[in-house]
């Protein structure tokens, strides 16, 4: 049996930056403006001081702070490592890969504009890619530029190309939020339930006991602050305060889902203008695991066949469902990154 140490010496380099925002200043919740970002640069990179690289950028799912990602489990290696073994093994092009956060005080942001958390759209591609490009050997253009990231970091690697082609000419999404009205539609009821038996059907009155203890430790915690900053993102008020799409029997509020629906990466495909951007990618890479608590493998062939329909040549995607269920799918990773890397190299 083979077993790999709890450790990695790295044949590239880590660097660890804080980037101070422009974007996030003065936002709503208060959150800090100067964040941390994360940029791993492969072998050669201080031996060859003329080559330029091109550079992906990864993002989290929700409640993913950057630091997160050199969390090690049992018998497994973190992404950052799996990062340099690819590299190390000559298995892709080098790329310079760069760690993203985009947390909230509600735990991510869906890397949304919104007036209820901020601008974190515009943090991503104004703040931090004009940094990086800035301050690394990059080659700073869309076609050697992709985004990739896992369940909401899946959902803004779909949705940020679309809105932003000049910058990002490829894209890989794991089991990335999609197809809204089955991977979130269904948690309703159940959020409603929980909101009536435990907080008099007041997610204000959840929010003030969720602030004042640790989190996780009552039943739907991370579930209930997660849809309320889905709300966030997709259906702020004008006021700035999140409106929640259901009532308190878990109904659909057609006026708020309707703002949501607008935000599925699926129904944004359809777009003649986010089709055309579609169009354009050099790459996008689409997988999920088959048992999907969330059904994010349905919302996978959803944003498959928008993909398709949009008019992307298929030799420019790649797509699988692969045995597992959402979590612990890090392995996953570094797949999409050869391949990624492989086409923007080409």
């Amino acid at each position: 049996m083979t077993t790999l140490p709890p450790w990695s010496d790295l044949a590239g380099r880590i660097e660890f930056k804080v980037i101070d925002s422009v974007a996030l200043k003065g936002n709503p919740l208060g959150d800090p403006e100067s964040r941390p970002v994360v940029v791993y640069l492969p072998p050669g990179y201080d031996t060859a001081p003329d080559r330029r690289y091109p550079s992906v950028y990864v993002i989290q799912g929700y409640t993913g702070q950057v630091g997160m990602w050199f969390n090690r489990d049992p018998f497994r290696q973190p992404y950052p490592e799996l990062v340099d073994a690819l590299f190390r093994n000559d298995e892709a092009p080098p790329v310079i890969v760069v760690f993203v956060d985009a947390w909230t005080s509600y735990g991510g942001s869906q890397y949304l504009d919104s007036p209820a958390t901020g601008r974190y759209h515009t943090y991503l591609c104004e703040d931090v890619v004009p940094w990086v490009d800035e301050h690394y050997r990059t080659v700073p253009d869309r076609d050697h530029r992709a985004i990739t990231g896992k369940s909401s970091g899946g959902y803004g690697a779909m949705i940020t190309p679309m809105l932003r082609p000049d910058l990002f000419g490829a894209l890989a999404t794991h089991a990335g939020d999609a197809l809204f009205d089955v991977c979130y539609r269904t948690q309703f009821p159940y959020l409603a339930r929980l909101l009536r038996d435990h907080y008099d059907g007041s997610y204000l009155n959840f929010l003030d006991d969720f602030g004042q203890r640790i989190a996780g430790t009552r039943e739907g915690d991370l579930l209930l602050i997660e849809v309320y900053g889905y709300s966030a993102a997709y259906s702020p008020g004008s006021d700035g305060v999140p409106q929640v799409p259901f009532d308190v029997h878990g109904s659909v509020l057609p006026d708020i889902w309707s703002q949501w629906q607008e935000w599925d990466p699926v129904e944004m495909a359809t777009r003649a203008h986010n089709a055309e951007a579609l169009r354009s990618m050099r790459g996008i890479w689409i997988d999920a695991g088959s048992r999907d608590e969330w059904y994010l493998d349905l919302g996978a062939l959803a944003f498959r066949q928008a993909v398709q329909t949009a008019g992307v040549p298929d030799e420019r995607v790649h797509f699988e469902l692969f045995d597992a269920t959402h979590g612990r799918i890090e392995y996953r990773y570094p797949l999409a990154l050869s391949w990624l890397a492989h086409r923007l190299s080409e």
